[in-house]
């Protein structure tokens, strides 16, 4: 068992469970965090990727690299879409819907991969599916412009385009991990830069620009450094269940320092789409006797 690489996923995965916590505090819209977030981002993966000389053995193909643009768009989305969810919900809830994304997953290699989909898989949909509905609470259905003005549609989009995200990136196997980041968030620079108002960072505190500086060099750069390093010396299973330290860590930060308390239904909604989660990654099939 490699241990440097557990607790580099793991002090990966508990540092960005702490970005809602950092984007409240930026003092800036979703679009311009995330912004500034690929910038800072694009300059430290380019860095690390330069100082290793991993650039030098990159090996470029036409179609990876549209399938990298591609991904590098579905991503950015995701970003945008996760932090307008936090502008108009709790971090917790937002967090738990995002989670949802391995669901969609499953759906849409089913829908285009020709994937199979198992029982097991539409249960842990179906469970997921009742969980956000609680979690956003039933009389926010009742009317149409209090179910947009929740953040439900905000939170299911950023766990669409992450599954997009997923799914886009599977195809991608040539390009380092760096040169895939790397990438990525250089289009999320040219795509978002029509759209920024600039005067947005004017009159911005010191304690601004510190979260929003830590948001890109810390949440983005250094956790993807983190995050790549360490997934090549494990196996699925365990980072998949590493993976859940990020959301564990942003609903603990949110009950402890934004006093956030879910109530009865949000509690059960969010026990039901981990455990959906959970039962989809990581309940082992059951095996089937060999004939003798």
């Amino acid at each position: 068992m490699n241990v440097s690489a557990i607790i580099k996923l793991t002090v990966s995965m508990a540092i960005f469970g702490s970005i809602g916590f950092f984007t409240i505090h930026t003092g800036v819209p979703a679009l311009e965090l995330v912004f500034i977030r690929c910038i800072c981002a694009t300059l430290f993966i380019g860095g690390v990727w330069l100082a290793t000389g991993g650039h030098r053995t990159e090996k470029w193909a036409k179609k990876e690299v549209l399938r990298t643009f591609i991904c590098g768009v579905f991503i950015v989305l995701n970003w945008v879409f996760l932090f307008k969810a936090f502008e108009e919900m709790s971090i917790s809830i937002a967090i738990s819907i995002y989670n949802i994304a391995p669901i969609f997953v499953l759906i849409f290699g089913a829908l285009f991969l020709k994937e199979k989909m198992t029982v097991r898989a539409l249960l842990a949909t179906l469970t997921c599916f009742i969980g956000s509905i609680f979690i956003i609470g039933l009389n926010n259905f009742i009317s149409l412009s209090e179910f947009m003005q929740s953040g439900f549609v905000w939170a299911l989009l950023s766990a669409l385009f992450y599954a997009f995200t997923m799914l886009t990136s599977r195809t991608i196997t040539n390009l380092s991990s760096y040169a895939l980041t790397y990438v990525q968030t250089a289009v999320g620079i040219v795509m978002l830069l029509p759209f920024v108002d600039f005067s947005l960072f004017e009159g911005l505190t010191t304690t601004n620009w510190l979260y929003i500086l830590g948001t890109g060099f810390i949440h983005t750069g250094f956790v993807y450094y983190l995050f790549f390093d360490s997934i090549r010396s494990l196996s699925t299973i365990l980072v998949s269940v590493l993976v859940f330290v990020d959301p564990v860590v942003a609903i603990l930060l949110d009950m402890l320092f934004l006093d956030f308390m879910p109530s009865l239904l949000q509690t059960v909604g969010i026990l039901l789409v981990f455990g959906g989660i959970i039962y989809t990654v990581y309940i082992p099939k059951p095996r089937v006797a060999s004939r003798e």
